[in-house]
């Protein structure tokens, strides 16, 4: 029950982050994108922060926290958000869609030389990590990615925005000792600190004409896909681990795919069911654990014994 709800949870904060680009391009019509990422994290600490209240949890108090709370915000968000923004500007969706994915292969990288013993991945999770890849390849189609190393700059900020995705699943794990409502809403609550600043020297929103569109869409992508996501987030970073979680990685795509097909009436044709089921495959392979063997071998010493 307890990996079924794990693999739930897991599925459903692809949903909640795969459909982010949908609320993304309805509220950029009239939000420029720093002001978007403000008003996202803005909203979101707000929503955690009542939460919190309403729960009687507190915020950390010590310096040593809000330092490692302020930088992981830098990897998980602010950083990662504000790259994808300028990237996407010169580089197709499909491309930035590919590039954006491959956190889980900064993940296994990482992990090598940052982590020991069981915490090391193994073969399998790069095997896993590698197919979720192709999957995504898959679905936006090869010839998607004739464009690749064109924009060379604006591709880069993309792929860095997902090795910081990498380090903040890596990084997460240090956050094991707090509520993962607390983690989100001190993440969410520096990023604002952060981006709050910068929207208003720059964007002047107070200027903007924002549409009711565009406000609506701007306030699901915060409570939902930022504020529930962050909780679910932090979660399986404890439970499932930093490679497990980026998995997800690999779902977004399909969940984008499926969106269209339910809201767009876009069709679905074989090569991109191949390419979900390959993603599908990559993030089994990704979680798979083989506890039974050892807890049988266990059993049969016990029982000889």
């Amino acid at each position: 029950m307890g990996l079924r709800l794990e693999f739930g949870l897991l599925g459903l904060l692809a949903l909640l982050w795969g459909s982010s680009y949908m609320w993304i391009s309805l509220a950029l019509d009239t939000i420029p994108p720093l002001t978007l990422i403000t008003l996202r994290v803005g909203l979101a600490s707000l929503v955690l922060f009542a939460i919190l209240s309403i729960r009687g949890l507190h915020l950390p108090t010590d310096k040593k926290t809000w330092r490692a709370l302020f930088i992981q915000s830098i990897v998980n968000s602010t950083g990662p958000w504000l790259l994808l923004a300028w990237g996407q500007q010169s580089v197709e969706s499909a491309v930035a869609s590919v590039l954006n994915s491959t956190s889980p292969l900064f993940v296994f990288f990482f992990s090598l030389f940052l982590m020991s013993g069981s915490d090391r991945p193994a073969g399998q999770q790069l095997l896993g990590a590698l197919a979720g890849i192709a999957g995504i390849v898959q679905i936006v189609g090869t010839g998607a990615l004739e464009s690749l190393g064109g924009a060379f700059v604006p591709q880069v900020a993309v792929l860095a925005g997902a090795a910081l995705y990498g380090i903040a699943a890596i990084r997460g794990r240090q956050f094991a000792h707090m509520p993962p409502l607390v983690t989100a809403a001190g993440t969410l609550i520096c990023s604002t600190m952060t981006l709050l600043p910068l929207s208003l020297m720059i964007d002047h929103p107070w200027t903007l004409q924002i549409s009711p569109q565009s406000l609506w869409a701007a306030g699901i992508l915060s409570v939902f896909c930022t504020a529930f996501a962050f909780l679910i987030y932090f979660r399986l970073i404890n439970t499932i681990g930093p490679m497990g979680t980026s998995s997800q990685a690999y779902l977004r795509s399909g969940i984008g795919v499926l969106l269209g097909i339910v809201f767009l009436n876009e069709t679905l044709d074989l090569e991109t069911i191949a390419g979900i089921c390959l993603a599908i495959f990559g993030v089994v392979l990704i979680n798979w654990r083989r506890p039974k063997k050892q807890a049988s071998s266990k059993t049969a010493q016990e029982s000889s014994g």
